[in-house]
């Protein structure tokens, strides 16, 4: 049986698997219907994150307060940024409950909190309110990135994972595609608040198909006891570093940086004593799933702040207006969803790791490219470097979660899944981080209009740093291969 995007948009009740197949599956039969609904899920998550990059400058003048003083760059960044620090926070919690609660239940509830949070968020009043709505909004999205990968890696038997994670990515990135068009066209010509409400609808459809077509349940630490203190250790380090690491400017940035540096330090000892952690931190004894980690890290804190800064370059410095910056920020995420399926299904043929080093070799040499961007820099100059770019994410994304999910047994999937989700959002949050200590530093509090050579050396500084830690990923990926190889292992499955 083979399956592509026609399988994905077209389901079919399939094939039933013996017990002695290497699956332990419940209900394989539905995969198609599992892999659709993550699908369109993740495209939601996807857009959710991106679509408010291109809103941001209207966002600022809509929520200017009543002395008509414009929404900070600083402010515009953490709109942003709650979203993801809530996934950050509550990735490995979640990664614990879901397997004991249950895979379907707790994607049904994830979608839930983030349809209420959604119709919330596009009433918002403030930049203060829209940034606590978009955390809680976080919270919903958190469930559903760990549950669509757990239930895909599920649903799929090893020799066809890569492939199945593959068409998941392509969902993120297809998300990440259309998000800069749709999400400038909407912003453009009916307002920056149908960026939430535009996702209702299929938010509702996902229930329904879950509802409807997904009848199994998947959890497999039914009688294990939830480790709070842990829980709550880890939530508020992690909330201390990103929350430090943004005003790293300040000495209160650099308590809280050192003091949630403890607590991480404190949690991993716990976890390593307590019976039933809330993360594994013995998976990271093994080399290919620190490796693949590392990178995934890495490559997310790199990468994540060029949609921001090139959003800012085209609407401060080249006047476009939203619709249009969407339609040229395309040229990334569209090459990333046409390579993510391919370079998940080659990965089940050859090491991932390899492509994943090759993909941020591009990426890479992208951000060189970015790094001389001024006022007089060419538009086909931007997008030849966004191509670069999406081509070597499309390489690198799907074979090094393919590799993370392939390194683990699959009772410990959805700790597995969990894992990616937290690397890549504190990767993705780290980033805005970085992206507004350097604001802070140059701009200070000021917006962005009348202010564009600081917005300049800003984006200069940024990207110059974002080219370093894309080798370190390249680095790291390339440790994961030579221990497998070293091994003389052939699969990672």
């Amino acid at each position: 049986m083979k399956y592509s995007l026609k399988s994905v948009i077209n389901p079919l009740k399939v094939i039933k698997i013996s017990n002695n197949q290497e699956t332990n599956l419940k209900g394989v039969e539905n995969k198609n219907w599992i892999l659709l609904a993550s699908v369109f899920s993740s495209f939601l998550v996807a857009f959710a994150t991106s679509s408010i990059s291109v809103a941001l400058p209207q966002i600022s003048i809509s929520l200017a307060d009543i002395h008509g003083n414009l929404v900070s760059g600083v402010l515009q960044n953490w709109i942003a940024a709650s979203f993801l620090l809530s996934i950050a926070i509550f990735s490995v919690p979640f990664g614990k409950l879901t397997g004991t609660f249950g895979l379907k239940k707790s994607f049904l509830l994830g979608i839930i909190v983030f349809t209420i949070f959604s119709i919330l968020s596009s009433c918002s009043s403030s930049a203060e309110f829209l940034i606590i709505l978009r955390f809680l909004q976080g919270l919903g999205a958190s469930i559903i990135n760990i549950t669509t990968l757990a239930m895909v890696t599920e649903a799929f038997p090893p020799q066809k994972r890569g492939k199945g994670i593959g068409l998941n990515t392509a969902g993120i990135y297809i998300g990440l595609t259309l998000s800069p068009v749709i999400g400038g066209f909407l912003t453009h010509n009916f307002g920056w608040r149908t960026l939430f409400l535009s996702m209702i609808p299929f938010l509702i459809l996902i229930i329904l198909i879950t509802l409807s077509k997904i009848p199994q349940e998947w959890s497999d630490r039914e009688n294990e006891k939830f480790d709070y203190t842990g829980s709550f250790i880890y939530c508020l380090a992690i909330l201390l570093l990103i929350y430090g690491f943004t005003i790293l400017n300040e000495t209160t940035g650099v308590i809280l940086v050192t003091v949630a540096i403890i607590l991480l330090i404190a949690f991993v000892k716990l976890e390593l004593s307590h019976k039933t952690p809330i993360f594994n931190v013995k998976l990271f004894n093994n080399v290919v799933f620190t490796s693949s980690t590392i990178a995934s890290l890495i490559s997310y804190l790199a990468t994540f702040l060029v949609t921001y800064i090139l959003t800012y370059y085209l609407q401060y410095v080249k006047g476009m207006d939203p619709q249009t910056t969407g339609l040229i920020l395309i040229a990334t995420p569209i090459f990333m969803a046409i390579l993510a399926p391919f370079s998940g299904k080659l990965s089940d043929k050859i090491y991932p790791q390899v492509l994943s080093a090759i993909g941020m070799c591009f990426v890479t040499i992208a951000l060189i490219m970015l790094i001389f961007l001024n006022e007089t820099t060419p538009v086909y100059f931007i997008i030849m470097a966004m191509v670069l770019q999406g081509i070597g994410y499309g390489l690198f994304s799907s074979p090094n979660a393919n590799a993370i999910m392939g390194s683990v047994p699959r009772h410990l999937s959805s700790v597995a899944s969990a894992t990616i989700t937290t690397m890549r959002v504190i990767g993705q949050t780290l980033s805005i981080g970085m992206l507004t200590v350097i604001f802070a530093f140059i701009m200070g509090s000021n917006p962005i209009v009348g202010h564009l050579p600081q917005l300049i050396q800003s984006s200069t500084l940024a990207l110059t740093i974002s080219a370093g830690l894309c080798f370190i990923s390249i680095i790291a990926s390339l440790v994961g291969i030579k221990s497998k190889l070293s091994r003389g292992q052939k699969s990672f499955h």
